[in-house]
């Protein structure tokens, strides 16, 4: 196995990074602008919700699809075609003249999403020993927390002062700047091996690459509950002017880049004691918030703490990659798909849950449920008490106690086997 000067790996990794710095806030700065959006369209923050569900059904939908089709092709030459798609469809979002017409171009620009961390993971831990490979996969990742820290507050403030219109502008010119890092200095692997598309297909077969992406899908959605509906968290429930609602994402982000720091250093020694920790510890996190989010000072601390869910990431990658096999690239897209699926449903059990009595306070009871939902699909790896009901289960009856029942009806207790 060849490994690459320090200064390689550096220079590729700082260019990936730049990457993930632009699909983050182009991923995630739509949920401190959904009251502008809703404003220029005529919608409130339940119908502009649909903007986080489609580029996140994009992921889902894209990195399977995309990964299968193109898995001849290497993966330099796919990481710069996956940014120009990123970046059209984003200078084309901000040009979008109806409602309709934007929510298109949201599940457009997801589609190249995991596909582009899932390759980008791959080639940096490719470049590093084994026992970096989690913090090498947490560097590619960086971008995305600082998106998160300090691009978000900094894109949402920037759209309200001018337009949203104007942040798609400048997430595509930082997808081009990518396009140009990634052709100059990210090298040609030597030890890279050729796919196929029957090759990469074969993950699907593999149970644990399953378990482990319904952990992600169902555990990490708890964050994304709360995280959709922070604007009108902050405005609402606390009462406090929109000025606070980039300084809340603010918060968010160095909660988020504590996260991943410590998810990447946990990981590299214990996979299965982060995951189980994280997930927990996300439960446990998601369950206060409810508690805090009358008075803005109470809120901060709870939205550093509910950033720092994100330590689940990185061990969640580098799981898939040692559980795919053959099937690596799929694999490791897949978990980004699986993230996103995560964004879906938390953002759709937060949109539930925002319209029983209990309004904003009930994300946070959602979003516990799902964390301990991901929770029990990790332990039903080993304790057969685990194993009898499916994961759903948790997050149904978290519903069910807001008085969802029609929602919690779709989450029936069933036998686990007959999901996986």
């Amino acid at each position: 196995m060849q490994y690459f000067k320090p200064q390689q790996v550096v220079m590729a990794i700082l260019a990936m990074a730049v990457g993930s710095f632009g699909i983050g806030i182009g991923e995630f700065v739509i949920m401190g602008l959904l009251p502008n959006v809703g404003s220029d369209f005529g919608m409130d923050d339940t119908q502009t919700g649909y903007l986080i569900s489609l580029y996140a059904l994009g992921v889902v939908v894209g990195a399977p699809l995309i990964t299968i089709s193109c898995a001849r092709i290497p993966r330099k030459p796919m990481l710069l075609g996956l940014m120009l798609v990123f970046a059209l469809s984003n200078w084309l979002s901000a040009a979008a003249e109806s409602f309709t017409g934007l929510m298109v171009l949201r599940f457009i620009s997801g589609l190249p999403h995991g596909a582009f961390f899932g390759i980008a993971c791959l080639v940096a831990a490719d470049m590093v020993t084994p026992k970096r490979r989690a913090m090498a996969v947490t560097w590619v990742m960086m971008g995305l927390t600082i998106a998160v820290l300090i691009g978000n507050p900094l894109a949402t403030w920037f759209g309200q002062l001018f337009s949203w219109r104007d942040v798609f502008h400048a997430v595509a010119l930082i997808a081009l700047l990518t396009v140009l890092l990634v052709w100059l200095v990210v090298p040609v692997n030597p030890n890279e091996q050729a796919s196929s598309p029957l090759q990469e297909m074969g993950a699907l077969k593999n149970e644990q690459v399953w378990l482990t992406l319904a952990i992600g899908a169902i555990g990490f959605g708890g964050m994304f509950a709360v995280l959709s509906y922070i604007a009108s968290t902050v405005t609402i429930s606390a009462g406090v002017d929109e000025f606070w609602v980039p300084v809340a994402l603010l918060v968010f982000g160095v909660g988020s880049l504590i996260g991943s720091l410590t998810g990447g250093w946990a990981a590299d020694r214990s996979l299965k004691r982060t995951i189980g920790g994280s997930l927990l510890w996300s439960a446990l996190v998601l369950a206060c918030f409810p508690l805090m989010i009358f008075s803005l000072w109470t809120l901060l601390p709870m939205v550093l703490l509910v950033g720092t869910v994100t330590a689940l990431v990185p061990a969640l990658q580098i799981r898939l990659m040692d559980v795919g096999g053959e099937a690596q690239t799929l694999a490791a897209s897949l978990n980004h798909s699986a993230f996103n699926l995560a964004n879906a449903l938390g953002a759709w059990l937060g949109g539930l849950a925002i319209m029983t009595p209990l309004q904003y306070q009930a994300t946070g009871w959602v979003g516990c449920g799902l964390a301990l939902a991901g929770f029990q699909r990790q332990a039903a790896q080993s304790p057969a008490a685990f194993r009898r009901y499916s994961s759903v289960t948790f997050a149904a009856f978290a519903v069910k106690r807001l008085g969802g029942w029609s929602v919690s009806a779709l989450f029936k207790r069933v036998p686990a086997s007959t999901l996986w």
